[in-house]
């Protein structure tokens, strides 16, 4: 299977979020990835190819993550950042913010996300994520483990829709209507946690993935990719770090996305 620990072809597939932006779609996660282990991983998949970072607050390793940036040589500009916030920061959503940028090592995230719902109303925590936006702060703004009633909530109040809505999503939980509900709303759908849930000894995905010489990783990648979904796999170990990222050489066939399509929930 392709895995090898030369540096690989990695997509260039990309959203454009509202501010012109270009977002990889191929992005590297770093959830659970903590102190050196943090560091060495992001140092890795910047020299591999990654050009997209995902990180938050409540993961506890910005400075960890800005330190493997710092460390790759890659230029910031080259790079696309991601962090988020709690929603119980609410009231110093903004401090939060340059917290975040000092840990990093940077006067800007690419794209700042509310990490989740909290209790009542969001409106006001968005339109803190709107003056972060005015100032410069963050390129763009969005939102993670929303539906579309809280994400019309929050473009209904301020008159500003979240770029991006950041979600547990693999081909086992695949739903057509999710897709469109983004899609019509012009809001970029970024999937996490697609390598968990039984998804890598799933049969229909081992099959294809036998079938193409690739890995699982590599199949399930592919298929966000092709769907135009941005996904974020994430490992401390540096050959799978490349694996993951060596999805440019091969395409999963109409036939393989709808068999993919069909293992989710609608």
């Amino acid at each position: 299977m392709s895995n090898s620990s030369s540096t690989p072809p990695v997509p260039t597939d990309a959203a454009t979020l509202p501010s012109g932006a270009s977002m990889p779609l191929l992005g590297f996660g770093t959830w659970q990835i903590k102190g050196a282990d943090a560091t060495d991983a992001t140092s890795v998949a910047l020299e591999a190819g990654y050009r997209h970072l995902d990180t938050a607050t409540v993961y506890g390793n910005e400075g960890e993550v800005g330190a493997g940036l710092a460390r790759s040589g890659v230029a910031r500009d080259e790079v696309f950042v991601t962090t988020k916030c709690p929603p119980d920061r609410g009231a110093d959503a903004l401090a939060t913010l340059r917290e975040s940028l000092d840990l990093l090592g940077t006067d800007h995230v690419d794209l700042w996300l509310i990490h989740w719902p909290g209790d009542g109303s969001m409106a006001d925590l968005w339109q803190s994520f709107v003056e972060a936006r005015t100032q410069g702060l963050a390129r763009d703004i969005g939102v993670s483990n929303f539906d579309a009633g809280l994400i019309d909530e929050i473009t209904s109040a301020t008159g500003v829709a979240p770029a991006v809505n950041q979600i547990e999503w693999s081909p086992l939980l695949y739903d057509a209507a999710v897709v469109e509900a983004h899609r019509s709303r012009g809001v970029v759908l970024e999937g996490y946690s697609a390598l968990r849930g039984g998804t890598l000894d799933h049969p229909a995905i081992v099959e294809i993935a036998d079938r193409l010489d690739r890995t699982p990783a590599q199949v399930i990648i592919r298929w966000h990719l092709q769907h135009g979904i941005v996904v974020i796999p994430k490992s401390r170990q540096a050959d799978r770090i490349r694996s993951n990222a060596d999805v440019a050489g091969f395409e999963l066939t109409a036939a393989d996305l709808a068999a993919l399509d069909a293992l989710g929930v609608g």
